[in-house]
């Protein structure tokens, strides 16, 4: 790919909006008074409005290369706006109000931006909380009265007698084009650089890999994936929903958008899944139209999976997508050929994530928390070793902003494009496919049998899983007599059901049959395990570890 090539993904809005003006682009569900609304918009006036907005801001004073906070719920100024900054080069800053006040602080301090753009809610938080206070210049309110500063998007809008098509501004292919902040589930949130030419490389997979084609319709939960339905020429049909806490929405809401607009694809993430699945199964629901469903986020259990496709036409497939915010997608793997790995699984052999998408690179290479800076070939182990999986593709961003340390510390400078250690632990097989072991955060270097033994989270809380009084297990590190041990949480489907003694005597009997979890013997059940509220799926082992502890002192 040459260097002088320039990129912005909303060439694609411009081309469906020229090729089929009228088609649907956006639909939003509403609640109102006990009763299911919608708001729609086609793909000509969805690109008409991005064009005045974009046009308004730079009236505004907003210019291309400044940065903007945007806080506005999915819906049709979400997708107009979004456009609209991406059309004047303006970069957009996309942080999820579910990491906390204190990390959304943090966030939006590090970015130093020069606008917010939010619903009244959120300037309410901005200006009690001071975001943006030494930076932000520009305050716009999106779907409400801007009492609390700035000014009205529709009132700028109002303003701004330009009506012209916007002439779209284009960027180089590593230039910044958005900041992305992961979500600090397993660490401190990071601003991730995107830049065109990764959103295009993303929308190819979804092409290509995904095969989804004009004129289908996507249920999307997640607000940055529902951007990629106009660029692909499909329709966003939005649920009313908190896209931030989707264990939280109704299952109802969900099957009725799917069925008015006979929707063909389906992005969930495995809360999400669970949730519908069982809601589905439990009315007999059949959701006919789907073509397939896209399972992102982190990984469903092979359970949930299994009941979700019952819900589905036969052939019809979940594809469960491995990757992060830095990377996305890494692989991919349907639902059948996932379903064939529970005996693996089970066995502590990891959770197989499929085979690498088109044009993208995996590896593994020796477990370190050395800066690696420079690639070399014989970095790679051979298949069937566990080390850190490494990525390398035009999905991958190439850095972390303001964050030269993390950028340090998870890039490894390459001939081409710079190769992202995943912080994840796993191994390529014999036949290339992924196989993952765990967080490289999250793995136990125990010393307390004077021997020394790596034990690997996914691995071995899966063997553990298989139990049927278990719903779910995290493995921690705890010190005994100033050794570090494993020990497993356990959060069980029924307290009342199960006597710990004997519980715990079977768990060590079953760590005794495994390589992977044998001398495991320390064992703690929990109330509750403290949950990221988005996926649902991500434990915070940080916090379990600290509450094993204490319960071993105590």
């Amino acid at each position: 790919m040459s260097d002088h090539q320039t990129f912005n993904l909303c060439r694609h809005l411009i081309n469906a909006a020229n090729d089929f003006p009228d088609s649907l682009a956006v639909a939003v569900q509403k609640k109102q008074f006990h009763k299911l609304t919608y708001q729609e918009i086609d793909f000509f006036t969805l690109n008409k409005r991005s064009d005045r907005i974009a046009h308004a801001l730079n009236q505004f004073g907003l210019k291309s290369g400044d940065k903007a906070v945007l806080m506005v719920k999915p819906g049709l100024d979400f997708f107009a706006l979004t456009f609209a900054l991406f059309k004047a080069g303006i970069v957009p800053v996309l942080i999820d109000p579910g990491m906390g006040i204190k990390n959304l602080k943090q966030c939006i301090a590090e970015v130093n931006p020069d606008a917010f753009i939010g619903i009244p809610k959120a300037h309410i938080a901005r200006r009690l909380l001071g975001w943006g206070k030494d930076s932000v210049k520009y305050n716009i309110t999106v779907g409400g009265a801007s009492i609390w500063g700035g000014a009205s998007l529709n009132k700028i809008i109002d303003h701004c007698p330009r009506q012209d098509p916007y002439p779209m501004v284009k960027l180089a292919q590593h230039q910044m084009a958005a900041i992305l902040f992961t979500s600090g589930s397993t660490g401190s949130p990071k601003g991730v650089v995107y830049s065109h030419r990764m959103f295009e490389a993303q929308i190819t997979v979804l092409k290509n890999d995904y095969k989804i084609a004009h004129g289908e319709r996507d249920l999307a939960t997640f607000p940055l994936f529902s951007l990629f339905g106009p660029a692909l020429g499909m329709a966003s049909i939005i649920p009313a929903m908190d896209a931030s806490k989707p264990i939280t929405a109704n299952p109802d809401y969900i099957f009725a958008a799917i069925n008015k607009y006979h929707c063909t694809n389906l992005f969930a993430n495995p809360a999400l899944i669970e949730l519908l699945g069982r809601a589905g199964k439990s009315k007999a629901i059949k959701l006919s139209s789907l073509q397939r469903v896209i399972s992102a986020g982190a990984p469903a259990t092979l359970s949930s999976i299994k009941r979700f496709t019952t819900l589905l036409n036969s052939g019809v497939e979940i594809l469960t997508s491995y990757g992060a915010t830095e990377a996305l997608p890494v692989s991919k793997i349907a639902s059948s050929a996932l379903l064939k790995t529970t005996k693996q699984t089970d066995a502590g052999g990891g959770i197989c994530v499929g085979y690498p998408v088109d044009n993208m690179t995996v590896t593994i290479i020796n477990i370190s928390e050395k800066i690696i800076s420079t690639w070399q070939d014989d970095l790679s182990l051979p298949p069937y070793e566990i080390g850190e999986i490494v990525v390398q593709g035009p999905q991958v961003s190439q850095c972390y902003y303001q964050r030269n340390d993390a950028s340090l510390a998870a890039k490894i400078d390459d001939v081409t494009d710079a190769r992202h250690r995943m912080g994840d632990l796993g191994y390529l097989d014999a036949d290339g496919q992924l196989w993952m072991c765990g967080r490289k955060a999250h793995r136990v270097d125990s010393n307390h049998l004077e021997i020394e033994k790596r034990y690997y989270s996914i691995s071995c809380e899966r063997i553990f899983n298989s139990h049927s009084a278990i719903k779910r297990s995290a493995l921690v590190t705890v010190k005994t007599d100033g050794k570090s041990a494993p020990l497993l949480c356990i959060e069980l489907h029924n307290r009342s059901a199960q006597a710990p003694e004997k519980l715990f005597a079977d768990l060590r009997e079953i760590a005794n049959k495994h390589s992977q979890t044998k001398g495991i013997t320390l064992f703690l059940i929990h109330k509750s395990f403290p949950m990221d509220i988005r996926h649902n799926a991500k434990i915070y082992r940080e916090k379990l570890a600290v509450w094993a502890q204490t319960q071993l002192t105590n």
